[in-house]
């Protein structure tokens, strides 16, 4: 008999295409610059932010190859799969640091191709075609904090 998955409930409405930008790019950092994934993000519609701690200021190169990067992966029209696993698997696999204290024993892990995998409740599209254009529309390095803001455009 199937046991029917419980997962933590969700404190924000996100929208889709950017939720699932913020997870290229969390992705896009972890594995271009050996960074952990964002400290600090605040995902809207119109404009996205996410914050990663850094020893020094990514270069004009460095973002442009991250926007590019996006770019391409969204191009790839990836397909977004989700599975479901106990806590315990996921923290040999995955960072679990920004789990809430009372999260659930099962997680959802959101899968984007084989590009990204994340354990997350939020709203995200079907494919990354569906995000449209990814685009860094500022980066500012403070005390010791890398701060990237992107939009989409359609």
């Amino acid at each position: 008999m199937d046991q029917e998955i419980q997962l933590n409930e969700h404190n924000k409405t996100e929208h889709p295409p950017m939720h699932t930008a913020e997870h290229l790019l969390n992705g896009t950092m972890v594995k271009m610059i050996g960074c952990k994934r964002s400290r600090n993000a605040h995902i809207e519609r119109k404009k996205s932010k996410c914050d990663y701690p850094l020893p020094q200021p990514l270069s004009d190169d460095q973002i442009k190859e991250i926007e590019n990067t996006i770019n391409n992966v969204i191009a790839q029209n990836l397909e977004i799969t989700f599975e479901f696993i106990p806590a315990e698997e996921a923290a040999t696999k995955y960072d679990l640091e920004r789990l809430p204290d009372d999260a659930t024993e099962m997680l959802r892990i959101v899968h984007i191709g084989d590009y990204d995998a994340c354990p997350c409740v939020g709203a995200h599209v079907e494919h990354t075609s569906q995000i449209g254009h990814f685009r860094i529309s500022s980066a500012r390095y403070q005390d010791g904090m890398q701060r990237i803001v992107f939009r989409l455009d359609q």
